[in-house]
């Protein structure tokens, strides 16, 4: 046993005189691993008596679990020390102010289309949504848009591709939200108030046009809707928008293949310094167009034109949030450069609704 009292001595002497984890580790191995005395000890044992067996067996056992508690023992202590260290020499004050976190914005376009609805809302129109890619006859012929027009030109619209086998007409990008009102009379019939927001596309690129940009188109149909219902609902749509007591319109003649007749709608305005102020001034700004729905319009989307007429009318929303918040340059809308949106842009809690204001 004399052996076992000095392996005792060495090792659990060494575990506490152990300075660090490779120490303790070296200890481990020496005589705990495959190699080590403790191991080697344990083998000796199949060549002894039953008796001196069972004795010295049972006294070797005892030993390695000592052995191996010191360690882990040690080891604990070694790490809680080391901790210890670190919480001093690292520390923080949970009472400093956190670091502020940037948040994102909400784009002026999200902005005003949330504005739009919810004016619309207000007068019991509901908003309806279609295809960006549209066929030939949802996009043009449903809406009484002549072969011959500038608008089915490739030099005013995005074409895509068909193969030279394929004789259909091809599909276009959008341009305009025209065909969700097509989509929606088919679906729902009259009498029906709707609004399309959403993205068209056409070829056009300078400070106030892109070839990508955002519109909203309204439709009414009843049985005694006039011009007098449509001039009423942009009156009030436009008090709403930007916010004041009373404005003045003008509707000038024009023509439009989805309308008759059709007008060109301007506002009353002032440019006093540079800023827009709508409802005063000497000054006409056009702003939309308009006009009640052609009979071939009516047909094409299921509705009899001898039963029922309505009104329709379009207006850009991007244009809209330029004129609304001072914003110069249409380009600057889609450059994502982060000041811009830092801004023009708006909280979560400016979400707009007609209770509480429309702007921030």
């Amino acid at each position: 046993m004399d052996v076992l009292d000095q392996l005792k001595d060495k090792y659990l002497g060494g575990v506490d005189a152990a300075a660090d984890e490779a120490a303790l580790e070296e200890i481990r191995l020496a005589a705990l691993g495959k190699k080590g005395e403790i191991s080697l000890k344990m083998r000796e044992l199949g060549k002894m008596s039953p008796e001196e067996k069972q004795t010295f067996g049972k006294a070797l056992n005892e030993l390695k679990t000592q052995i191996d508690t010191a360690l882990r023992v040690k080891k604990q202590a070694l790490a809680d020390a080391a901790l210890e260290l670190r919480l001093k020499d690292e520390w923080l004050d949970v009472t400093l102010p956190g670091r502020p976190r940037r948040s994102g914005t909400i784009h002026p376009v999200s902005q005003v289309t949330e504005e739009v609805i919810a004016i619309f809302a207000d007068m019991g129109f509901s908003v309806g949504e279609g295809p960006q890619v549209e066929d030939d006859w949802h996009n043009f012929d449903a809406l009484n848009i002549a072969p011959e027009h500038p608008a089915r030109q490739e030099h005013d619209t995005f074409f895509m591709h068909r193969d030279a086998s394929d004789d259909r007409p091809p599909h276009v990008l959008r341009t305009h939200t025209s065909p969700v009102q097509i989509r929606a009379m088919l679906e729902h019939g009259a009498p029906i108030r709707v609004i399309a927001p959403g993205r068209v596309y056409r070829m056009d690129m300078d400070m106030t046009h892109a070839p990508m940009f955002h519109q909203v188109e309204a439709m009414a149909i009843g049985k005694d809707i006039s011009m007098a219902n449509l001039k009423w609902v942009l009156e009030e749509f436009c008090k709403a928008f930007f916010e004041v007591d009373d404005v003045e319109l003008r509707f000038r003649a024009s023509h439009f293949p989805f309308t008759e007749p059709s007008a060109e709608v301007d506002i009353r305005c002032s440019w006093e310094g540079k800023q827009l102020k709508v409802g005063e001034g000497d000054s006409w700004m056009e702003i939309l167009g308009s006009g009640m729905m052609h009979p071939k319009v009516l047909e094409a989307g299921g509705i009899d034109p001898k039963e029922w007429q309505g009104f329709a009318f379009g207006i850009g929303i991007d244009r809209l949030a330029m004129l609304k918040y001072g914003i110069p340059d249409l380009r600057a809308f889609f450059d994502s450069d982060l000041r811009w949106l830092k801004h023009y842009g708006f909280q979560p809690q400016d979400m707009p609704t007609i209770a509480g204001g429309l702007s921030r």
